[in-house]
């Protein structure tokens, strides 16, 4: 995309990232095993921020939140309040388009256990930083969980984290003048242990959407 700085397919940035990448290749050559691009339009007044790619979601069919249980609950949660259009079918050709709505990840390479080390957050905040510069109208970005959260304040300079704790349906001002709003997860890992219930999911995206409507 013009004038927005993404990682490069073979970004060398962490050599971790890179190695996990390069056997990941050649375990699945038919994947995408690249850093993953956002998803949705620049115009677009929400951002959402996730964690990092899945192994077999965004890390094989890149596109964020596609082909694991994460992308279950968030698409149709987004598209249940008007984010999306189309049918939401797991893969990047499902014909799927968001609406007034962007989807990305703080760390953009898909890490080995899913866990991003502090260097690895440090190399891809930049690119986090471009993503929120390149969007003229955005109002609200959604944060899934504390490390997408921290990584959203970092790249605002609402600093020190501490002012602004993670906690589910949380929300905080930003010193740009956005909304940051925090929730669990939508790993299959939440949902199966309780911690986050579709019901409480939908009530983070409900909110969202009334502030969004409330600005129109």
């Amino acid at each position: 995309m013009t004038g927005l700085a993404t990682p490069a397919a073979n970004c060398p940035l962490c050599s971790r990232l890179a190695g996990f990448r390069t056997e990941n290749r050649a375990a699945h050559p038919d994947w995408h095993n690249a850093p993953v691009e956002s998803f949705g339009p620049l115009s677009a007044r929400l951002l959402v921020v996730g964690l990092a790619p899945g192994l077999r979601g965004a890390n094989r069919t890149a596109r964020p939140f596609t082909g694991d249980f994460a992308g279950d609950l968030l698409y149709p949660t987004l598209a249940a309040h008007g984010f999306s259009s189309g049918e939401f079918g797991a893969r990047a050709d499902d014909g799927l388009s968001m609406v007034d709505c962007r989807i990305t990840n703080a760390v953009r390479c898909v890490p080995p256990e899913n866990r991003p080390t502090t260097g690895e957050f440090k190399a891809c905040l930049p690119f986090l930083a471009a993503e929120i510069a390149a969007m003229p109208r955005l109002a609200v970005i959604l944060a899934l969980g504390k490390g997408a959260h921290d990584q959203v304040l970092r790249s605002t300079g609402a600093l020190p984290l501490s002012a602004r704790r993670f906690g589910h349906a949380a929300e905080h001002d930003l010193p740009n003048g956005l909304r940051l709003a925090d929730s669990y997860h939508c790993s299959r890992y939440n949902t199966n242990t309780g911690r986050l219930t579709p019901a409480m999911f939908d009530a983070v995206i409900a909110t969202v959407r009334a502030r969004l409507d409330g600005l129109a």
